[in-house]
């Protein structure tokens, strides 16, 4: 249910009905409804003047005089409407019609649920660590953005698939393996060991080590060290991954795929892939120019197969080939997005960190290649979080084993923090996360803030003692203007998760809360200092109307907060 949404179809279909032609469903599409920033403006305001101006030739001016008076004569419980600006016509509607909407969301225990992807299937790629070390913590805002996502597409009635990459093949297993192997040999031997640079010194390679040694011995010491190296890898990704799931655990992230990089190569997929593009004359040998703002002191031109990537929308056509003729990453990633494909997914999304920004282009090229144009993918880029701890910043390094797990931080804040506070700002921006602040019982942590908004109206909802909130004929005693403000702002709910679906945006979710608890808590204090405004009074009319808005936000703040995989507190 949508209140807003049938509001504004009904406008679209009095505007079709008086324009002389058809209108065309992308400038319909283009058509908002929506509270206006400015509450001066009114209550709605849309931009249906500028938008069909053209279609309707007249200037939108003109136009929006007319549209006002179509809309004054047809639409009920309108109280006023203005033309502002150029164009836009807002809406004051009276009383009643906020009074009415709250009755039919109370009564929607699905409210926000919107039909947006009509069940169509979606492959969501996020989280996918390179498995040389447990979960950093640095990862956590791309895992839990992926997550959080997946809940709200699936809230919108999209079919979605987690899926988590295993980068287990190349050269940084290789690294991996010659790491764990050195710290064997300094348990074995009792004597320390240098770890080279560019060698992984983390500490949890000891403990694995340590495992190894108390079931082998010496063992490994007493074969050719390739052979052991080999015998190590298989080892290290074994537990590397379930450090990687028990991170992910503790952040409350499940996936319902774990794909591994190593098979593209064990079932021969990439020559498949890159067998499918060269049929389709798609491939080509040739050479690519010296990379730009680079240099490279032993570059030389080569001839590579590359892939046509400039005639799909790239800047320039992508390797498919190395020089030694192995595979390179790109022709990986080929493979892996074919097999996507071919298990039946035209929609995908990929959450990346900010470094890979080259990556979308090429990306988008190929999948357009695959699939003929029937298949897209988005992807979506995460910046990096500066953590903060005695308001100063935490310098990190996997490489050199200085950095904080996801686990631990979920522990030390705890996961509903961690999973709020990530998304509290947009996924382009860089986040200061404050870990003293974090755990802070005050309007300074946002997670606790919306927690202590749904705790309060649980324990006034425990004090209520009057009848059974099914009596809607006095809503009307609901006409404050804090009241028929967190009406208006319970109404948006959908056209939050409606905008969040279609732009992958979720941090709009947590706006959303936050800003839904501030109105509750501002209520809650004006009706400390004003006894007549008091949730429970002696009118028992008046009483019920404010319980059934109370538990109308209750139960909505409870919603957003599923979405997160976030307890809605009842007591704090």
């Amino acid at each position: 249910m949508d209140i807003i949404a049938d509001l504004q179809q009904e406008l679209i279909s009095l505007i079709e009905a008086d324009c002389p032609n058809d209108l065309p469903e992308s400038l319909i599409a283009k058509i908002t409804l929506e509270l206006p920033k400015n509450k001066e403006h009114g209550c709605l305001s849309t931009n249906a003047a500028m938008i069909l101006a053209k279609s309707f030739a007249q200037k939108p001016i003109i136009l929006a005089e007319k549209l006002k008076s179509i809309f004054n004569n047809y639409i009920p419980n309108i109280d006023e409407i203005n033309i502002a600006g150029p164009g836009f016509i807002n809406f004051r509607m009276k009383p009643i019609f906020w009074q009415d909407t709250l009755q039919k969301i109370h009564h929607n225990k699905q409210f926000g649920q919107i039909n947006l992807g009509n069940a169509q299937k979606v492959n969501l790629e996020f989280g996918s660590p390179n498995p040389t070390g447990p979960l950093h913590v640095g990862h956590s805002r791309g895992a839990i953005f992926g997550d959080v996502l997946a809940n709200i597409l699936n809230f919108a009635n999209y079919d979605v698939t987690r899926e988590n990459y295993i980068n287990d093949a190349g050269s940084q297993i290789d690294t991996l393996a010659k790491s764990l192997y050195l710290r064997y040999e300094e348990i074995a031997t009792k004597q320390a060991v240098e770890i080279p640079a560019g060698l992984y010194p983390g500490e949890y390679l000891i403990d694995i080590a340590k495992k190894i040694f108390q079931t082998k011995g010496n063992e490994y010491l007493n074969i050719p060290q390739s052979e052991s190296l080999e015998i190590f890898k298989k080892i290290a990704i074994h537990e590397m991954l379930l450090l990687i799931k028990s991170g992910f655990k503790d952040l409350h992230i499940t996936h319902d795929v774990h794909f591994s990089e190593k098979s593209l190569h064990a079932d021969n997929q990439i020559n498949q892939a890159i067998d499918l593009l060269t049929k389709q004359n798609k491939t080509y040998y040739g050479s690519l120019p010296r990379p730009k703002g680079k240099e490279i002191e032993d570059w030389e031109e080569t001839t590579q197969l590359l892939f046509k990537a400039t005639e799909f929308g790239d800047d320039i056509d992508r390797a498919l080939q190395k020089n030694d003729k192995s595979w390179t990453y790109f022709a990986a990633d080929t493979a892996y997005h074919f097999n996507k494909i071919k298990r039946g997914y035209n929609k995908m999304i990929l959450i990346l960190g900010a470094d890979h920004g080259g990556y979308i282009k090429r990306m988008k090229a190929m999948v357009t290649a695959l699939s003929d144009n029937h298949a897209t993918i988005d992807i979506k880029l995460c910046q990096l979080v500066k953590f903060i701890k005695n308001n100063e910043i935490m310098k990190m390094s996997k490489r050199d084993g200085s950095f904080l797990t996801a686990s631990e931080v979920a522990k030390a804040v705890g996961s509903d923090s961690l999973r709020f506070i990530m998304l509290t700002r947009k996924n382009d921006m860089t986040l200061d996360f404050d870990l003293d602040k974090a755990v802070e019982q005050s309007k300074e942590n946002p997670i606790f803030y919306v927690q202590y908004a749904h705790a309060r109206i649980c324990s006034v909802l425990r004090n209520y003692e009057g009848e059974a909130t099914n009596d809607f004929t006095n809503l009307v005693a609901l006409n404050s203007k804090l009241e028929l403000d967190l009406i208006r702002h319970i109404n948006i709910f959908p056209q939050i998760i409606r905008a969040i679906a279609t732009n992958y945006e979720p941090h709009r979710l947590a706006f959303y809360l936050q800003e839904l608890a501030a109105k509750f808590h501002s209520y809650w204090n004006f009706g400390k200092d004003n006894p007549e405004h008091k949730f429970i009074t002696a009118n028992q009319s008046t009483t019920r109307a404010r319980i059934i808005l109370l538990e109308t936000i209750k139960n909505t703040l409870n919603t957003g907060l599923k979405l997160f995989s976030i307890n809605a507190l009842e007591k704090m």
